[in-house]
């Protein structure tokens, strides 16, 4: 759940001494791992780099990253807590799947064809506040199963500290519990079921609400 009202200007990141970043091979020919190949891209085959998004980016109720690992895999390599999951305070499993979340969101946006700094920030906000994220919630309780409405509750009742001064508090409780189940389903690896409840809202216009 996002409450950031700042827009990232993607084509200007700077460090912390004012330099300008850039990626390896950032300012090399095009051809030797410049911005137009994806050489620089860890983990791409060629069958991969070759491979391109259909026109019109992605579609509602389509989550289907280009490359990357096979349903049921870790999306990222991540460094896995020091208990499992189950036994996690929701707070912390919260913490985790706001970011997880926002990621997922942003991938999915950045698969479109509109890469305008404005508009994705602008998009990502419709899926992210703490408003959508309740709407997410209601799209998926009927499909969750026991397991994961437990872990639902736990992050709907947890203590997480005085909602944002633009968040309604009720809006708040349930993105809580989203992010705490986004969060549990991440470190226990089931990165397929993240992708089929993310279609699942997609399809049903959880965004933009």
């Amino acid at each position: 759940m996002s409450e950031r009202n700042d827009t990232m200007n993607l084509d200007n990141v700077l460090n912390e001494d004012g330099d300008r970043l850039t990626y390896e091979g950032a300012n090399e020919p095009a051809g030797h791992g410049s911005a137009g190949t994806d050489e620089t891209w860890p983990g791409r085959s060629e069958a991969d780099a070759d491979r391109q998004p259909e026109a019109g980016g992605a579609e509602a109720g389509s989550f289907e990253p280009v490359g990357g690992p096979a349903a049921g895999e870790s999306p990222f390599p991540f460094y896995p807590p020091s208990k499992p999951a189950k036994l996690m305070n929701p707070v912390i499993l919260a913490y985790v799947g706001d970011a997880v979340f926002e990621l997922m969101v942003r991938q999915y946006l950045v698969a479109g064809a509109n890469h305008k700094s404005h508009y994705l920030h602008k998009e990502a906000t419709s899926y992210v506040s703490a408003k959508a994220q309740r709407r997410w919630l209601e799209l998926w309780q009927p499909l969750l199963t026991e397991e994961e409405l437990d872990v639902v509750r736990r992050g709907r009742n947890a203590k997480s500290g005085n909602p944002p001064k633009n968040a309604d508090p009720a809006d708040y409780r349930q993105a809580t519990a989203l992010e705490c189940l986004v969060g549990y389903l991440f470190y226990e690896g089931r990165a397929d079921r993240l992708q089929q409840l993310f279609a699942a809202g997609l399809k049903d216009g959880a965004a933009g609400n």
